[in-house]
């Protein structure tokens, strides 16, 4: 049961460290890459978002870039 989805783009080194950060923590996540699904590019401009990492959880609001200090009220 993935409760998180982060949207990534390739190249992208804090896209990386979020992605090892969850896998780190046991967080099970849904990996969308804006490159290779660009149909959540126009999503994501929609809702007022201009970069990536961004990590969407039920529990809580968006997380932006590559934020340890907010990533850890995911574990749990």
């Amino acid at each position: 049961m993935n409760n998180v989805v982060i949207y990534t783009r390739n190249g992208c080194m804090q896209c990386k460290m979020t992605k090892r950060y969850l896998k780190e923590h046991h967080i099970g996540y849904e990996e969308r890459n804006i490159n290779e699904e660009p149909q959540y590019v126009d999503t994501l401009k929609e809702q007022g978002f201009k970069s990536v990492p961004i990590v969407m959880a039920k529990e809580q609001g968006p997380i932006i870039g590559f934020r340890p200090d907010q990533l850890k009220t995911l574990v749990g």
